[in-house]
């Protein structure tokens, strides 16, 4: 924007001046530096607020600029955005259990679901994305965190929100990212697990199923009755401030990553941390 106000500004007096030297010659004028005042640092900064906008409940980062303190040349370079925030309001909380739920990560709503690997390892902290591929009988991911991030997923998310590291309330922004990316977060807020909801986050989680009730990718997939009823539960405790049940636990296979973290919580606390 700084690059253009100089070129416009003279183009827009040029008629103006005509009037004036039609009938002297002039000699060749170079034109003096564009001063930026209160005004247009509050004007360009709008617009820049404007342009970055939308109605998900994002926060634009604070601007620390000399131009918004109230002058300086508009060539003056702001800042690096900081982090983008997404509101999290008991709808996204429940849909973000959902997906937990469904990709095996929930634990009963523990921490320790965020630094879960594929195949139901636990990564030794979260400064970072693991990064690292996990082979089983039946499959090979390096998909980590309470939402399984592939690592190219995680990067691009990371790169787009400015995140420096995997953290637990990171890893929820990145989640509502993809869910916005996904066109659905307008059906999120509506607070409705929807077959709609459901069909369009599919591609995103391959536990969650289409319209036709299967995997969009052919993996395991959780079906649409029994999500639906953990996000109306989780959302009804969410909406009155009441401790968060525990889900239903079917049996289940030792091969099951559930089965998994149950025997995790049997070592304990320090079993847990290891």
């Amino acid at each position: 924007m700084p690059a253009r106000f100089a070129p416009n500004l003279r183009h827009r007096l040029l008629p103006v001046a005509a009037f004036t030297l039609i009938s002297i010659a002039t000699a060749p004028v170079q034109a003096a530096p564009v001063q930026a005042g209160p005004f247009e640092a509050r004007t360009a900064r709008a617009a820049a607020v404007q342009a970055s906008s939308d109605d998900s409940g994002l926060t634009p980062p604070p601007d620390t600029s000399p131009a918004a303190a109230g002058g300086g040349l508009l060539t003056v370079p702001l800042p690096p955005p900081g982090p983008r925030l997404f509101a999290i309001t008991p709808e996204r909380r429940a849909l973000l259990n959902t997906i937990r739920y469904a990709e095996g990560t929930w634990a009963n709503g523990d921490e320790i679901g965020y630094r879960i690997m594929f195949g139901g390892g636990l990564m030794p902290h979260l400064e970072r994305h693991p990064d690292r591929v996990v082979r089983t009988a039946r499959y090979a991911s390096a998909a980590a965190g309470a939402y399984q991030f592939m690592p190219f997923t995680w990067r691009m998310v990371s790169r787009a929100l400015g995140f420096n590291h995997f953290g637990p309330q990171l890893q929820d922004q990145a989640a509502i990212f993809l869910i916005q990316r996904r066109g659905a977060l307008a059906l999120a807020d509506q607070g409705r697990f929807s077959p709609d909801l459901a069909h369009r986050l599919a591609p995103e989680w391959a536990s969650f199923p289409t319209r036709a009730g299967r995997s969009f990718y052919g993996q395991p997939v959780k079906r649409l009755q029994d999500l639906q009823r953990f996000y109306d539960r989780n959302l009804a405790q969410l909406r009155t401030g009441l401790p968060q049940e525990p889900a239903p636990t079917p049996a289940c296979e030792q091969t099951d990553l559930r089965c998994r973290l149950e025997s995790l919580d049997r070592l304990g606390p320090r079993g847990r941390e290891s």
